[in-house]
């Protein structure tokens, strides 16, 4: 919706933004939108960003957040074209969401270095990413009783994705910060994670 020209009617991805100022290079009509950041919740499974994120929902009003798995779960992505598709899908909604001035919050596994060089991101003030991290041997706790998987190629690759965050600052061209998750009850660990929501609103 909001980036559909209402002059020209034109729904392409071909609009200019400026600031917050969105021009469609068909006829040249302006209008202005809320450019709000948009945050990414991410980590390995078993992390507790899904536990998180429901904490994070009963402490504030200030934000939408919501759970990547979702539109997952409508198309699952069979390729990286597919993959890049929901990227875009996640701005697409993003954006019209921020128009009621409420910055996004999603939670997301996968994906994170495909945030960048994309259309939609012209229409956010920046793109954040917080990634939460844990000793291995309490994700492979967490997996196992806390959600009773027992695949163990499944748990290694956490463990592993995991460990990528604690040693890396970046994935491609996305760098996130890091929030230490080892030690710690949910509401603690949101309330840590709010406070890197609002510190630069």
């Amino acid at each position: 919706m909001l980036g559909i020209c209402s002059v020209c009617g034109n729904q392409e991805w071909d609009k200019e933004v400026e600031e917050n100022v969105i021009k469609c290079p068909k006829c040249g009509n302006e209008w202005k939108f809320e450019k709000l950041p948009i945050y990414f919740l991410t980590g390995c499974s078993g992390i507790g960003k899904t536990t998180t994120a429901q904490e994070l929902q009963k402490m504030t009003d200030d934000f939408v957040i919501l759970d990547v798995d979702w539109l997952r779960n409508i198309a699952w992505p069979q390729n990286d074209d597919e993959e890049n598709d929901l990227i875009e899908q996640i701005y697409c909604l993003s954006k019209n969401i921020s128009q009621s001035k409420k910055p996004v919050v999603w939670t997301m596994a996968g994906g994170i270095d495909r945030l960048h060089n994309t259309y939609g991101m012209r229409f956010f003030s920046e793109i954040k990413v917080l990634a939460l991290t844990a000793e291995p041997d309490v994700i492979r706790k967490r997996m196992t009783e806390g959600r009773g998987i027992d695949d163990a190629g499944w748990i290694q690759d956490s463990v592993d994705y995991n460990n990528y965050f604690r040693t890396h600052e970046a994935l491609g061209d996305t760098k996130f910060d890091k929030l230490e998750c080892t030690m710690g009850t949910p509401v603690e660990i949101a309330k840590k994670v709010l406070k890197w929501l609002k510190k630069d609103l």
